[in-house]
């Protein structure tokens, strides 16, 4: 391309002719090879503005309006951010597990074999989560009788939450091995809501 400040003049081509996503597209190379270049991440930055305003996605604008924040003020935590806790309690069972899943530590995890099963009783559903080969998969249980979980937990959804916020087991009942959950938890990776995502 000719090195930074001739793929910066080409970029600055592409979006005078409204060509946008191609000019961002230069841009990030000289961004990701160069993260001190001042001038690409303010060229970048308004790239993405003009994108995310003429977006008529939401999902789509709020990440090119956020993209250029973070070009031009770096990464700021929010304390005024939704918090996962509070978006929890609208999520289902199975939401929740899933949102376990994805925090599952693979390489941690392969060798662990766990079985948990979760008796909700303000809901009246049963689910059993199984840690195998790295991977966490859970499914509705109506059947409790086939296969004996290593622990079983008879709990409410609110108490569930708080269980796997660090409240641990107070007001719940359970059989088992109750070091099946600490193992279970401590596979799973913490989430880190100030990651970038438009720079190295």
């Amino acid at each position: 391309m000719g090195g930074a400040a001739a793929t910066i003049a080409k970029a600055r081509d592409y979006a005078a002719a409204g060509d946008l996503r191609f000019a961002v597209q230069l841009l990030n190379h000289v961004v990701f090879a160069d993260p001190d270049n001042t001038e690409a991440k303010n060229v970048l930055a308004d790239a993405y503005q003009r994108l995310g305003y003429g977006a008529e996605n939401g999902t789509w604008r709020n990440f090119y309006l956020t993209g250029a924040q973070e070009l031009r003020h770096g990464i700021r935590p929010n304390a005024a951010a939704i918090s996962s806790a509070g978006m929890a309690v609208a999520l289902t069972i199975e939401q929740i597990l899933d949102s376990l899943a994805i925090r599952v530590v693979g390489t941690k995890a392969w060798s662990e074999k766990i079985d948990i099963d979760l008796h909700l009783t303000d809901l009246g559903e049963t689910h059993r989560i199984t840690m195998s080969n790295g991977a966490l998969i859970h499914y509705p249980r109506p059947d409790t009788t086939a296969t004996t979980a290593d622990f079983a937990l008879t709990l409410t959804k609110p108490q569930l939450l708080g269980m796997l916020s660090g409240t641990g087991l107070d007001g719940t009942q359970h059989t088992g091995d109750p070091a099946a959950l600490p193992r279970l938890l401590g596979l799973l990776d913490e989430p880190d809501p100030t990651f970038a995502i438009v720079t190295p």
